[in-house]
């Protein structure tokens, strides 16, 4: 059912993206980003790769991940190929505003001085802070008041919103700033830190990762953030054309789907490496 629904509505909004055809010159000047996409037939989205169930490599190489799916759902609806280009979380709004890549589908949260970089589209689902850590105390907190006065060690992905919570609401904890999750995860294994703040799925899925390295999280999030698409704030083409095949896709139910298969079936988790 899965594959058939996406099929559908694939091939009703590809009909409407070669209906629309390629840009005038004219259009050309007001949608720069949304131009190079249709001359080139390719449309590149950054992502950090290691944000699992979002977006990660399996055990064969492949991109996996309800982003990556998603990706390849606007692909398909605008009638051209995806090239997905990974980096580092701090380095995909850079990027982006470089001109390297289109579009940032990386569990990015909507933020207002992200917004003030990019425009954002969305949200496609709502995430929020949690924390995973071996200390069933700090695992029992509510709110982040709970996770004391005293100086912490935490680590959390570099320039990610989980780094700015610790520095809003923690400042008295020692930070230790990664550049990717298995980094971070790993320093809570070896007890190099008291937790790792990061968005729920993660800390859940570090939980399922490593059964037997005595590693717990929060059962609700700290915090309700929302997660979208970021893409050139100079192109209101682009950014209309986005929105309308994500209400597309959420219309027609195969967001629910996606988060359906990657947030409550874990098969996907043999894929992990």
């Amino acid at each position: 059912m899965y594959r058939t629904l996406a099929e559908r509505i694939v091939i009703l909004l590809v009909g409407v993206g070669i209906a629309c055809g390629a840009p005038a010159p004219a259009e050309s000047e007001r949608s720069p980003t949304l131009t190079r996409i249709v001359e080139s037939g390719q449309l590149r989205v950054g992502m950090s790769g290691d944000q699992a169930p979002l977006n990660f490599r399996g055990r064969s190489g492949k991109m996996l991940g309800l982003e990556v799916e998603l990706s390849e759902a606007l692909a398909r609806s605008m009638a051209v190929e995806l090239e997905i280009v990974t980096k580092p979380f701090a380095d995909l709004l850079p990027a982006l505003e470089a001109g390297e890549v289109d579009l940032v589908i990386s569990g990015m949260t909507i933020t207002p001085e992200r917004n003030l970089r990019a425009a954002f589209v969305g949200p496609y689902f709502i995430s929020g802070k949690s924390i995973l850590t071996k200390s069933e105390v700090l695992a029992r907190a509510d709110e982040a008041s709970d996770l004391g006065e005293t100086s912490l060690k935490l680590v959390a992905l570099r320039d990610s919103t989980s780094e700015r919570f610790v520095k809003v609401f923690l400042p008295q904890a020692q930070l230790t700033a990664t550049e990717d999750y298995d980094s971070a995860v790993a320093m809570v294994v070896k007890d190099e830190v008291d937790a790792l703040v990061a968005d729920f799925p993660v800390c859940l899925l570090s939980v399922l990762r490593y059964p037997d390295a005595g590693l717990t999280a929060l059962t609700t999030p700290l915090t309700l953030e929302p997660i979208g698409i970021a893409l050139a704030p100079d192109d209101p083409l682009l950014l209309n054309l986005v929105e309308n095949y994500l209400a597309a896709l959420q219309g027609t139910g195969l967001l629910e789907l996606l988060r359906k298969r990657w947030f409550e079936s874990g098969a996907w988790l043999a894929e992990l490496p």
